[in-house]
């Protein structure tokens, strides 16, 4: 008789999740659950809270804001694997697009008909296949 045996899921975020999300979350960093179309933490929560309402700890200005409703993130680690469950069309309009220090792309974005923002992270550098308003180093540093 042969044994079976099956590995659970690590509960241990990867050096992405842990930069991104984990740093400002309120569940702390001993929950991932990873998302079933990302490589983002579902488990996720933004919990630094300002008088302008909560934000992601993890992120710069202007991609950090979590707003009303709420922002998704979502976690790629390539272009190819978001363009698996998202399409950017005028469903799901990207709005700015960041290369960070990291060589990851930043993607902020709404999807107007049910009015929800959403930040895309691509662990790459894809901004050559991203039609949207780039945000430099200093447009970022200007930003209240």
């Amino acid at each position: 008789m042969e044994t079976i045996s099956k590995e659970l899921p690590s509960k241990e975020p990867p050096s992405f999740v842990k930069e991104y999300q984990c740093s400002g979350c309120v569940s702390g960093g001993d929950c991932f659950e990873k998302d079933l179309d990302s490589e983002a933490c579902i488990k996720h929560c933004a919990g630094t809270l300002t008088s302008f309402g909560s934000f992601f700890l993890g992120l710069p200005k202007g991609f950090c804001r979590t707003g009303e409703p709420k922002v998704i993130i979502k976690i790629f680690k390539t272009f190819h694997d978001l363009e698996k469950t998202w399409k950017y069309d005028k469903f799901n309009v990207p709005v700015w697009k960041h290369l960070n220090k990291t060589n990851h792309v930043l993607i902020r974005g709404l999807s107007p008909r049910i009015n929800m923002p959403f930040l895309h992270i691509v662990l790459e550098n894809c901004m050559s296949q991203i039609n949207c308003l780039e945000i430099s180093d200093k447009d970022i540093k200007d930003m209240d």
